[in-house]
Formats: structure tokens, sequence, C-alpha cells
């Protein structure tokens, strides 16, 4: 897991290696009607996704399959810890490179 670090403008930037088989997932606690625009490019194509658990249910605001690129906004329905979720299925070959970028407001 990658911590989120905000700067002072509210913003978070990080580039990660996706291994192989593996998985990069973000988490941040948000307060109830928190926005959060969010961006990323990835140099291969990963499963992602933004997800909350309640109770024992997971919750997708979003899920795509093999995607290279993609951008949003989060609007939090409800104060949760949320993650963005990426996932590398291809299982050999080298890292997936992603630039992730989170921006509150």
């Amino acid at each position: 897991m990658v911590p989120v670090t905000w700067d002072s403008q509210g913003e978070f930037a990080k580039s990660v290696g996706v291994k192989p088989g593996q998985f990069v997932e973000l988490c941040e606690k948000l307060p109830a009607g928190a926005k959060v625009s969010w961006r990323f490019k990835a140099d291969a194509a990963l499963d992602f996704n933004v997800h909350f658990h309640e109770g024992k249910a997971v919750r997708y605001p979003v899920r795509q399959e093999q995607v290279t690129e993609a951008q949003g906004v989060l609007e939090a329905p409800g104060a949760q810890d949320y993650c963005w979720m990426w996932v590398n299925k291809v299982k050999g070959g080298s890292p997936v490179t992603l630039a992730i970028e989170l921006k509150r407001g």
C-alpha cells in the first residue's frame, strides 16, 4: 500500500511500478462530501478500481478493466477509507510504470 501524502496545495503525485501479478493500492480516509479528482497513466494496461467497504460488502464507484489511463472525481458518499487500486494481471515480464495524481477540492 502506498501512503497518500498531500502537499500544501492538497495534491498528491506518485510514480510507481506495478509488478507482474501484483497490485498497487492507495487508501485515504475522507469525510462525507469530500471530493478528490484523480487521474493516472500507465505504460501498459492495468485493471483499475476505486472502492470502499461497508461492513463485509465492497462497493466500487469506479471499476475498469485493462486501461492505460483514466480520470474522474470521487465524491465521498460517507466518511470512509477510500482506495484507488491498480492490478497487473500479466504473470511475467517487467513492472508497469504507473503515474498517479490526486487533488482534493
